[in-house]
């Protein structure tokens, strides 16, 4: 994103910069080479899981899945191109392998560089971390999701989900130097958008998470007066009542939790 600078003002800025985050004393060629070096290691951590699932699929998807790929290697255009991306991430994520999927989705996020595209990719990665056992998978869809999300957010800076779904990965993921970042994250969000209910279902989701069902209950109940037509705060509320022992109340909500 372009930002205007006074031109008298640029080198009490740089000097900032300096000062707060610390002046790199790296060459720039040993820069190219670990920016060069990360881009690989990320291409070959792709490349392993999508051949270690592939020798999961039997005959008929294996089949399916070449033909997809041939069909984006002679692709006549990045549109076409895109699209094909998408189909092999979606049968990918029917085969039951997300973490295939999201990477196929991150590869049309980064042609296609929009807010949607970023976010299905993050959400895709989202699912990946929350479904794995395996530490690296987790480690690799995490990572990921954060960059999705993070990429989201900066194209679209009004919408909240972005950043909503940003501080849910830290919740499943927490950074060991700072294990609250994700609360802290929606704290400041609920102070900036009081009115979002997302913003409630991210801290309910949260206080499910560690067991604080009277507390998860407010959070819901004020997302659910926000907007009755959300089809995750039932869910979520049905989880909470339950939790908190209101069997009357899980029920009523695992109704309409159900029903949509």
């Amino acid at each position: 994103m372009k930002k205007a600078q006074y031109l008298s003002l640029l080198a009490a800025l740089v000097l900032f910069a300096g000062l707060y985050f610390g002046f790199s004393t790296k060459p720039s060629s040993q820069k190219v080479v670990e920016r060069s070096r990360s881009t690989q290691g990320e291409s070959t951590a792709f490349r392993t899981l999508r051949e270690n699932a592939q020798s999961t699929l039997n005959a008929t998807q294996s089949t399916q899945i070449a033909e997809l790929e041939q069909q984006i290697s002679s692709a006549a255009n990045e549109t076409e191109r895109i699209g094909l991306l998408k189909r092999l991430s979606g049968l990918w994520y029917s085969f039951g392998n997300i973490p295939v999927a999201a990477g196929l989705a991150e590869q049309a996020a980064e042609l296609e560089n929009t807010a949607e595209a970023w976010s299905v990719a993050g959400g895709n990665f989202f699912n990946g971390l929350v479904a794995a056992q395996d530490p690296t998978i987790r480690d690799y869809c995490a990572s990921h999701a954060v960059k999705a999300f993070e990429s989201a957010a900066s194209l679209a800076p009004d919408k909240v989900e972005h950043r909503v779904n940003l501080a849910l990965v830290f919740a499943e993921n927490p950074p060991p130097d700072n294990p609250m970042k994700a609360v802290l994250m929606l704290r400041d969000l609920e102070s900036k958008y009081p009115d979002q209910p997302s913003i409630y279902n991210a801290l309910g989701r949260l206080a499910i998470k560690t067991g604080q069902w009277e507390r998860a209950i407010e959070r819901l109940e004020k997302a659910r007066s926000l907007d009755k037509t959300n089809p995750n705060t039932p869910c979520l509320l049905a989880k909470a009542y339950e939790g908190a022992g209101n069997t009357t109340k899980a029920n009523e909500f695992a109704s309409i939790c159900n029903a949509r």
